[in-house]
């Protein structure tokens, strides 16, 4: 019977003329507090009743869940009490299974607990793309050696077109030297033979062997010249040459350079590296997290299976809540958790029916003292306090 079912039946007996205020009031205890409150100020003594009834709706909502928890606990208590009590060999059978769970729950903790070897992203990735993970590799393997080649390649062409542009500035300066050395001849030939006129003419002496050994030096010394400047053409023409060589192949490697560059980027996207070690790296990370998480599914299956095996088990115990036990499988193997779990209850329940006396006899008891002594006070206002009294009890209801 709830507090306001208690507070009409006594107004009931006391509208027929009997004792409403009897035993039943009597179980809850007797702690009068100070009111200040001028009870024919009916504003006053309205809020007074509410705050009453307020109080006593508010207790009822904590006992109700109250009683629910303690009435948890005392079945936890009593499954304990099952449990300790079976035969040895059903005793025997209960810890089995419970080990076996406890093993299984302890894998699968580890293995959630562990770092993993890649993220979920990447899994997930080499998972969809597991069919072409080896030959992305090899492809990407064979462009980035291909690609070391190029590199090897241009770096060669490009030594040799230095060491070509070296040899044709060497080339250039020399036939600018032949040029200022024919300069040099015909000016030494001419002054040489306008020397010899001039000792033949102003002295009469004889020049004819001057004039023999100059033609000859000169022959001989603008020979030498034009053929090391016809050598030193036909090198550059030759050096020249080379360059432009050079040049072509370094055109044509750099476009293999270019489109293998492009081949490398988009396998890169593609599979979400940057290298072939990384993508192979993945790759055995992800066969290795892929054989754990297998592992893992199958240590899975049979934790469930041995946890339905265990609650099948408890519930032919006659325990009420056996569920409560697949997390508490300690409890089963060792004693002296048992003992622990059962004192840590047992403090539970002490505190909530201390919890409980509160509510009950304090809160809502002392609210019901509080009104039965304003209408013992003042019996004119016991119809409005009775109606009050009803009318938060369909409000309480509802709510």
């Amino acid at each position: 019977m709830s507090w306001f079912e208690k507070l009409k039946a006594v107004f009931l007996r006391r509208k027929e003329g009997e004792d409403g205020f009897g035993d039943e009031w009597e179980e809850l205890e007797d702690e009068e507090a100070a009111h200040h409150i001028d009870y024919h100020n009916k504003e006053q003594r309205t809020d007074y009743v509410r705050n009453c009834l307020e109080r006593m709706a508010d207790a009822t909502r904590e006992l109700e869940n109250l009683n629910f928890e303690y009435d948890m606990v005392t079945s936890y208590l009593k499954d304990m009490e099952e449990i300790e009590a079976l035969p040895p060999e059903e005793s025997e059978q209960l810890k089995e299974c419970a080990k076996k769970v406890a093993q299984l729950q302890d894998s699968r903790a580890d293995f959630m607990e562990r770092p993993h070897r890649i993220s979920d992203e990447k899994y997930q990735q080499m998972e969809r793309m597991a069919d072409e993970v080896e030959e992305g590799y090899r492809k990407l393997k064979e462009a980035e050696d291909y690609q070391d080649l190029i590199r090897q390649d241009l770096t060669r062409l490009d030594g040799e077109k230095h060491a070509y542009l070296y040899r044709k500035n060497e080339v250039t300066h020399i036939i600018s030297d032949t040029r200022g050395m024919a300069v040099i001849c015909v000016a030494a030939l001419v002054l040489c033979i306008l020397l010899l006129l001039f000792l033949q003419f102003f002295f009469d002496m004889d020049t004819k062997a001057g004039y023999l050994v100059t033609a000859l030096a000169a022959a001989i010394a603008i020979t030498l010249v034009f053929v090391r400047h016809v050598d030193a053409r036909r090198e550059l023409h030759r050096v020249e040459s080379g360059i432009n060589k050079i040049i072509l192949l370094q055109n044509k490697v750099k476009i293999r350079y270019v489109n293998n560059t492009n081949l490398l980027d988009y396998l890169y996207l593609k599979y979400g590296v940057t290298g072939a070690g990384e993508l192979m790296e993945l790759w055995e990370n992800y066969k290795i997290e892929k054989e754990e998480r297998e592992q893992l599914r199958k240590a899975e299956l049979d934790l469930d299976y041995n946890q339905q095996e265990l609650l099948q088990m408890l519930k032919r115990y006659q325990i009420k809540d056996p569920a409560i036990w697949l997390h508490q499988t300690e409890a089963i193997l060792d004693h002296k958790e048992m003992v622990e779990i059962r004192h840590n209850l047992i403090i539970r329940r002490q505190s909530l029916r201390r919890r409980m006396d509160y509510n009950r006899d304090v809160v809502a008891g002392g609210s019901q003292k509080e009104i039965r002594e304003l209408v013992e006070q003042y019996p004119q206002y016991a119809k409005e306090v009775m109606a009050s009294v009803e009318e938060y009890e369909k409000k309480f209801a509802k709510g």
